[in-house]
């Protein structure tokens, strides 16, 4: 391992705002990250796969009411996600390492407002279908943390897993698609819906002319 990793997972070990695996507060904020960890009531919205942290940071700098957290298993990406907050005095955003199948390990029923997923590992292969942020067992997991009528919002450059999202969508009881376009930057009346931050995965498929797939949905 490098030493700016080495360096890096040292800072993370020291950051409050991040929970991760060693720490005493790994599985054990299961409802309790409004009391134990934010130490306020605001809605709290969760980003899967945050990557860098970018987006997380940006929903966290527009809306100062709510609580944001932004979930990855890399370390060094929590670290830059995490830095990043701190350079801009947030206060409104933690960070949790570890895989998305583990979230009922980490959160109560009902304990978050909203789900985020930008950008996710496509996943292509069929044999890779179940590892999709899309597939049914996760949404089985989102919906049982989620609160009722709690929200979740995908955006992809790709258009496979976007037409893999609404076909699981389409087939599943008591789903509702409430927006979706397959051309974001196109459909302007859908921005305030999808949040016009932008990570640099976002701005790379932008200046390559990729169209941005979004859709917005809920679980019940």
């Amino acid at each position: 391992m490098s030493r700016s990793k080495l360096r890096r997972f040292a800072a993370n070990a020291e950051r409050p705002t991040i929970v991760e695996p060693g720490k005493e507060t790994y599985e054990q904020l299961a409802g309790r990250w409004h009391a134990d960890f934010f130490e306020n009531d605001h809605p709290i919205t969760l980003e899967v796969g945050c990557g860098k942290g970018e987006y997380t940071v940006g929903l966290a700098a527009r809306y100062p009411g709510g609580n944001f957290l932004g979930l990855d298993i890399k370390g060094d990406r929590i670290w830059k996600g995490s830095t990043l907050a701190l350079e801009q005095g947030l206060s409104n955003v933690g960070w949790l390492r570890t895989r998305a199948h583990e979230l009922a390990a980490h959160f109560a029923p009902g304990e978050l407002h909203e789900i985020w997923i930008t950008f996710p590992d496509p996943r292509p292969r069929d044999r890779d279908i179940k590892r999709r942020l899309t597939f049914p067992r996760f949404l089985d997991l989102y919906q049982h943390i989620l609160r009722p009528g709690g929200r979740l919002h995908l955006k992809t450059d790709n258009e496979g897993l976007f037409d893999y999202t609404l076909e699981t969508l389409q087939q599943r009881p008591g789903a509702t698609i409430v927006a979706q376009t397959r051309d974001l930057y196109a459909t302007p009346e859908l921005l305030p819906h999808a949040e016009d931050i932008q990570t640099t995965f976002e701005r790379k498929y932008r200046e390559l002319g990729v169209p941005i797939k979004y859709v917005q949905f809920e679980l019940s």
